[in-house]
């Protein structure tokens, strides 16, 4: 069972290796750790941020896993089993982006853009990601969002979503509502903020090729929902 656990988990492992060689390469080059935040180092919040989103996907790696096949939290936990998971899943997710939030303080002014052009890509960028928060409040649901459907079978008989930005991308919770990522590196100006959002956004859709996509196989017995 074990490997069912991890399977398909080498590619992501890979995917990390692969970010952190370039970081180690792409770190000592000018103004990527610059700056300072609460006496804490540019250096450190980006260490935070890495760990915190690893501690994200990989929280919601074990409690999937392990819920579809073994109904573990729910066996332990009962009724609120989801809730529980529910409660960490946005407490890392919100502390995710928070983090990156302190990163691009910490960092500010490092990105080589003039300022009204950094605010022009912002403001392109927030336009289609509200929409896509909106039509995730609206027509999906945050509770099917953190993955319901993994732990409550009424989540399982619930029709595509075709509402709001729904009706023209299937995936806009992760194509659009996660340009949020970049947003506080451009309005701050931090070169590492930007590289650390690209980072998450790679790694998030990583999660879904490795993680979300064979799980769809085995809750609705096809590869897309």
């Amino acid at each position: 069972m074990g490997l069912k656990i991890l399977k398909n988990q080498l590619w992501t492992l890979l995917f990390l290796l692969l970010f952190l060689f370039i970081f180690v390469v792409v770190l000592p080059m000018r103004n990527f750790q610059s700056g300072e935040l609460w006496g804490i180092s540019t250096i450190n919040w980006i260490i935070i941020s890495i760990i915190l989103s690893i501690s994200h996907q990989l929280y919601v790696l074990v409690c999937w896993r392990y819920e579809i096949y073994h109904s573990t939290i729910t066996k332990i936990f009962g009724t609120r089993g989801f809730l529980l998971y529910e409660i960490g899943f946005f407490i890392l997710f919100f502390s995710r982006i928070i983090s990156i939030f302190l990163l691009a303080i910490s960092n500010a002014n490092t990105l080589p853009i003039p300022v009204m052009f950094r605010l022009i890509i912002a403001g392109i960028m927030i336009i289609p990601m509200l929409y896509a928060f909106y039509s995730i409040l609206r027509y999906f649901g945050i509770h099917r969002a953190a993955g319901a459907d993994h732990f409550l079978p009424e989540y399982r008989k619930i029709p595509f979503v075709r509402g709001g930005i729904y009706k023209y991308f299937s995936n806009a919770m992760y194509l659009f509502a996660l340009f949020i990522l970049w947003i506080p590196g451009l309005l701050f100006g931090s070169i590492t903020a930007i590289l650390i959002a690209t980072f998450n956004y790679i790694y998030v859709w990583v999660h879904y090729y490795t993680l979300e996509r064979p799980d769809f196989k085995i809750i609705y017995g096809t590869s897309e929902k």
